[in-house]
């Protein structure tokens, strides 16, 4: 079947007010819209079609938070109740077709009820990732120019409470633009002082509230706007449109996941990320899927065992999480002796993204869940996967390091750095041939130019993935590193990731980073940073040393890795990637601040340190 005939034959499982006549219009390139001249609704396709079609009394929500010790569920009669309560809500204040609203919160049902409700009536939403400094929320605020913030008084972490409201009302005191409103949830953990005539209780005004219709959008209408992790200065704020976000999503539960509807889906993220809004709350429920809110952490809340315990209690069939959760899970607990506790014999599959998956924690997720564990390729400007094992069509073998092939509607191609096509094996720049498939990003907010600088301006035809790699003869994409990663050590392009594949490989090393280092002899050096399994009881330095031999030993002398050094952990973004632009400004000398996204500004000060007495520039910092 042709990618043309798989897009029409998507359409045809959305619920359309009008059907489009028109596949694709691509008269204005790199702008292409899919489904021109439908009209339908995004919330009508996940919530109110269920009940229409007599599924109202199945489980659509479930929300479960070791951190407050509470659990609750929705029905999709139940969700269809609140989402339109809120929808009235909004509607009440002045918020309408086209209209921006902000949500900033934490992982509670109520943070996916605003964002349907947004999509009810027509209104934008960009969910800001809940904790978010000040700063940066007020950023997003200028861009976006929300007429309404949705936000709630605090978020739980295992350890503290973080209070939202002083952080929202900071950001609006820097933002130029100023929100009409601000709706408030209270929790109990800790309640915030409301600003009169600005702010709004979440309860007091559903009680109030009458309940609305779904609004008829679009297909190319904006359904959300979502800034980039991690953006410094002009924030990149995604556009995904309506109707081909309903189209791809829903596809992709089926013939990627292979999930039928009524089956519990959990996709272990953050309503504040990409992978959030695709799979914990439109695709799962597009697909009448019950999906998963979890407001909690792979260890520590209280344990190694936690997803263990969701799989076992909801009755998990797919499970969607990050590496960086099961790397987090195997150091604590190597010989998954907390999983022995729980039944994970419903668990179907496992699927990894967000960053690459290094092999070694592949296989072991693999060899203790017995289940396949497939890492698939994709970003918060793609939506869904560009590359993945599509277990619905057809499971194709799994190679650790690849997350396997294009994904239908994705023409992926390997380009060097004069845009001509490498040979299959060698590294280049990952490309993908235009038009993007249905689903994928339509525009940067305001940012029509920079749109088309960014992602399509310097390999014509084609969209920059600013991910590095190659394709075998097989087929099979390997992702390697971010295409700042590659490094050049005395004119040999070497991978980054092909060195943590060999690092990740020491049975003491539970996670680890390499960065390229400016060497003014061989332009560029490989630094290594480990973080060891627990319970490892031997000198730090014979790890290092049998690591550097390892990868002498595999990758060759032609790596010149000698830099390597133990840390008691990586420096992360809250969704998990390894913040290694970072650490290589700080190993550099180069100036550099904070980002935004770090899960922990403390372990800053250990990676100068360590990056200190190894004699890098980052000693005088």
């Amino acid at each position: 079947m042709s990618d043309n005939q798989i897009w029409r034959e998507a359409a045809e499982a959305v619920h359309w007010y009008q059907k489009p006549t028109r596949l694709l219009d691509d008269s204005n390139p790199p702008f292409y819209r899919w489904y021109p001249d439908g009209v339908t609704n995004a919330c009508y396709n996940a919530v109110d079609i269920h009940v229409d079609q007599g599924r109202g009394e199945q489980l659509a929500v479930i929300y479960d938070s070791p951190v407050t010790g509470s659990k609750h569920s929705y029905t999709y009669s139940q969700l269809l109740v609140e989402v339109s309560r809120f929808a009235g809500v909004l509607a009440s204040q002045g918020v309408g077709k086209g209209d921006r609203v902000i949500v900033y919160m934490p992982m509670v049902p109520e943070a996916l009820i605003a964002m349907l409700a947004c999509a009810r009536i027509g209104a934008i939403h960009s969910v800001v990732f809940g904790g978010f400094a000040s700063n940066e929320l007020a950023v997003r605020i200028d861009d976006a120019t929300p007429r309404v913030v949705v936000s709630a008084s605090c978020g739980v972490e295992p350890n503290r409470i973080v209070a939202y409201k002083p952080l929202l009302d900071q950001a609006i005191e820097l933002a130029a633009h100023k929100p009409g409103r601000c709706i408030i949830l209270q929790r109990p953990m800790q309640q915030a002082d409301l600003q009169p005539g600005r702010d709004l209780d979440w309860e007091e005004a559903m009680g109030a509230a009458e309940p609305v219709g779904c609004t008829p959008v679009g297909a190319n209408d904006p359904l959300y706007i979502l800034y980039t992790s991690g953006t410094t200065g002009q924030p990149k704020g995604v556009v995904r449109d309506t109707g081909g976000s309903i189209a791809s999503l829903k596809w992709s539960m089926k013939n990627i996941y292979n999930v039928d509807p009524g089956e519990v889906y959990w996709a272990a993220s953050d309503v504040g990320w990409v992978v959030g809004h695709s799979y914990i709350v439109y695709g799962p429920l597009f697909n009448g899927n019950t999906t998963l809110i979890y407001e909690g952490k792979p260890v520590g809340t209280p344990d190694p065992g936690a997803f263990w315990r969701v799989i076992d209690e909801h009755k998990v069939r797919v499970m969607f999480t990050a590496p960086t959760a099961f790397r987090a899970i195997r150091k604590e607990d190597p010989e998954g002796k907390y999983l022995e506790k729980y039944d994970h014999s419903g668990l179907r599959a496992l699927f990894l993204a967000g960053e690459r998956c290094d092999p070694n924690t592949l296989e072991w997720a693999q060899e203790k869940l017995q289940v396949p564990v497939i890492d698939h390729w994709w970003q918060t400007e793609t939506g869904w996967s560009i590359c993945a094992n599509c277990l619905g069509i057809e499971q194709l073998p799994i190679v650790p390091g690849s997350p396997a092939r294009p994904v239908p509607g994705y023409d992926v191609r390997v380009l060097d750095r004069d845009g001509s096509p490498v040979p299959a094996g060698e590294i280049g720049a990952l490309v993908i041939k235009s038009p993007l498939p249905p689903g994928t990003f339509t525009t940067l907010w305001n940012a029509e130019d920079r749109y088309q600088k960014a992602y399509f301006s310097r390999f014509p035809g084609y969209y920059e993935t600013g991910d590095a790699g190659y394709i075998d003869d097989n087929g099979y994409v390997f992702v390697m590193a971010r295409t700042d990663d590659v490094i050049n050590v005395a004119g040999h392009r070497l991978s980054t990731g092909a060195m943590e594949e060999v690092l990740a490989d020491h049975p003491d090393v539970a996670e680890c980073a390499v960065i390229g280092i400016a060497d003014k002899l061989k332009g560029q050096l490989p630094l290594g940073l480990l973080v060891l399994n627990a319970g490892v009881d031997r000198q730090p330095g014979e790890v290092v040393a049998e690591a550097i031999q390892q990868v002498r030993d595999r990758i060759g002398p032609v790596a010149a890795f000698k830099h390597c050094a133990v840390v008691s952990r990586l420096p992360k973004t809250r969704s998990g990637k390894i913040l290694r632009g970072t650490m290589r400004s700080i190993a550099d000398g180069e100036a550099w601040k904070m980002p935004a996204t770090i899960d922990d500004p403390a372990i800053m000060d250990e990676i100068m340190e360590v990056l200190g007495a190894m004699g890098l520039p980052s000693a005088g910092a």
